[in-house]
């Protein structure tokens, strides 16, 4: 199981002090909160990517390539990458870039995530969201395989001998979570090409993303990638902690009651009640994160929301210790005790796949 830490970037004020932090010291604290990954022993730290206020990481791969050059083993990722918006062009060429330069350390989850005004600051409408996604990544999967590609679709300018460089370090591209909260057409296309369904379940009760992973699943094996069992399923969710849980609950309701994505709606006690937050002890986050499996089977990838909401630096970096020194090891021997053998027990690493390759070539050598 990889573990790991994820941020959407907002700037928000500090509920309890009305103290906001400025555009500067919020990436300097997600590149600080990454860092603190690396040091706590997790393995993935992944940045949103947003492009309008209360929100800063409008560039991951200049933040990644960042923090790749102060961590040597991170996987770092994005939570997501706007494949709606954004030119599967320039995906291609800069992430094959951030691959070179991590040496292999990345991966990425594409997802639509844009708010509604996003769309036509990008020439886009919202209205295409889906087209978007699956022609976008169907141009994208095409141009990190095929040396010399010839294109033509519905939202893009025609490409005639393009191709795209870097080439993809090793010749294998970056492993590709597709993230969806709501649409099956995402997980149906996460099935098909193989990759990984990202379900960020941290708005709705479980049986709706019980819905879209059995999906997920269920195609994953109709496409021939391997069992329904063996599909690479990652989880969101979001942590609290403090040693005695009441503390934990007194200190974090102020800011999940003006959280942008989580307040003035359902209580802070019907989102625990409902969704995988959890506001705790630490063996309370062991508890309820072990039930991940019960309800979604073995999957491969834990993120966790740290930073959201005015939350200061210092609280999130005194979570991150409780996650690397109380909770993550626990868990990564509960979860490997229940995993059947046959079950992959990471998501694919740029290691893995040039192996994966390597074999695939002498096979067909023989």
């Amino acid at each position: 199981m990889q573990f790991g830490v994820f941020s959407v970037g907002d700037v928000t004020p500090d509920p309890t002090t009305g103290r906001v932090p400025s555009e500067a010291e919020r990436i300097q604290a997600m590149v600080r909160i990454a860092e603190k990954a690396e040091e706590v022993g997790l393995d993935v730290f992944a940045t949103g990517e947003h492009h309008n206020p209360p929100f800063v990481p409008s560039s991951p791969t200049t933040m990644l390539g960042f923090i790749a050059a102060r961590t040597e083993r991170l996987i770092l990722s994005t939570a997501t990458t706007l494949i709606t918006t954004n030119d599967p062009v320039k995906i291609a060429e800069d992430y094959a870039m951030l691959q070179h330069l991590a040496g292999g350390r990345v991966d990425l989850m594409m997802g639509r995530g844009n708010t509604a005004p996003v769309y036509p600051w990008f020439g886009k409408d919202i209205r295409d969201g889906i087209p978007l996604a699956i022609e976008n990544y169907h141009l994208l999967h095409r141009l990190w395989r095929e040396d010399v590609v010839d294109w033509e679709g519905r939202f893009r300018t025609p490409l005639q001998s393009f191709t795209s460089t870097p080439r993809p370090l090793d010749g294998v591209p970056p492993f590709v979570w597709h993230g969806s909260i709501r649409s099956p057409e995402i997980a149906e296309q996460a099935a098909y090409y193989g990759d990984g369904f990202f379900a960020n379940h941290i708005f709705w009760p479980k049986e709706h993303f019980q819905r879209l992973i059995g999906l997920y699943r269920q195609r994953y094996e109709h496409y021939g990638h391997g069992s329904a069992d063996q599909a690479i399923v990652g989880l969101g969710g979001q942590v609290f902690m403090r040693k005695n849980s009441q503390d934990a609950v007194r200190e974090f309701r102020p800011y999940f009651d003006n959280a942008p994505v989580y307040g003035h709606g359902p209580s802070l006690e019907e989102f625990i009640a409902e969704t995988p937050l959890t506001v705790g002890s630490p063996q309370q986050v062991i508890d309820k994160t072990l039930t991940f499996r019960d309800n979604f089977g073995d999957y491969q990838r834990q993120l966790f929301l740290i930073d959201h909401a005015g939350l200061p630096l210092k609280t999130v970096l005194e979570q991150m210790d409780m996650l690397g020194e109380e909770v993550v090891p626990v868990l990564r021997k509960e979860f490997e005790a229940m995993r059947p053998a046959h079950v992959p027990a990471t998501a694919p690493t740029h290691a893995s796949r040039v192996a994966e390759a390597e074999r695939e070539k002498a096979g067909d050598v023989r």
